[in-house]
C-alpha cells in the first residue's frame, strides 16, 4: 500500500490527526506526509474534513430525510445538470445518483418534518425533470459514516441469589 492510500484510510477514520501524528503513525518524514496531504486537497481527492454530531443528544431540533427522486435525464448531459440544480439548495447536504427504482438520493436537512415536506413539494416535485419522488424520514441512526451512534445499554445491576 502507498503513502497515499495508507494517509486517505487514516484520515477517513480520524480528520483531526495533525501531521506529526500521522507522519509517526506511517513511519514517514513530516514533511513528506504534509506535502502528499496538501497534494491530495489540491487534486480534489480529500474533498473537505467533517465533524459528525449526534444532534439527538442537543437541544437543537433537526430533521433529517432520504428522497427518492425520479427524473428525466437531459440529452448530452445525463443527470449532471438535474443533481446540480438541486445540490445548490441549502438544505440538502448530499446527492447521489444510483441505480434501481429511483435514479437520485436526496438527503436534506430542515427544522421541522413540516420544513421537509414543504422542500419536497415547493422546490424539489416542481423542478421540471423530476418525475416522482419518495420521501423518507430518519426517526434515529444508529450508525453513521461508520461511527456507532448508539450504545448497548449494559445492565449494571448486582446479581442477588437467593
Amino acid at each position: 500500500m502507498s503513502t497515499r492510500e495508507e494517509i486517505l484510510g487514516i484520515i477517513e477514520k480520524n480528520s483531526r490527526i495533525d501531521v506529526h501524528e500521522l507522519s509517526v503513525l506511517l513511519g514517514a518524514d513530516e514533511l513528506l506526509v504534509a506535502n502528499e496531504l496538501k497534494s491530495l486537497e489540491d487534486e480534489g481527492i480529500i474533498c473537505g474534513y467533517h465533524t459528525m454530531i449526534d444532534w439527538s443528544k442537543t437541544d437543537i431540533e433537526k430533521v433529517n430525510a432520504l428522497i427518492e427522486v425520479k427524473v428525466t435525464p437531459q440529452r448530452g448531459i445525463g443527470f449532471d445538470s438535474i443533481a446540480e440544480r438541486i445540490y445548490k439548495y441549502p438544505e440538502v447536504t448530499s446527492v447521489y445518483l444510483m441505480s434501481g427504482g429511483f435514479d437520485l438520493m436526496v438527503i436534506l436537512e430542515g427544522k421541522s418534518l413540516h420544513e421537509v415536506a414543504s422542500f419536497v413539494s415547493n422546490k424539489l416535485s416542481t423542478l421540471d425533470t423530476v418525475l416522482s419522488t419518495a420521501t423518507h424520514f430518519i426517526l434515529k441512526k444508529y450508525k453513521d459514516h461508520g461511527t456507532i451512534l448508539t450504545k448497548k445499554y449494559e445492565d449494571t445491576r448486582e446479581i442477588v441469589s437467593p
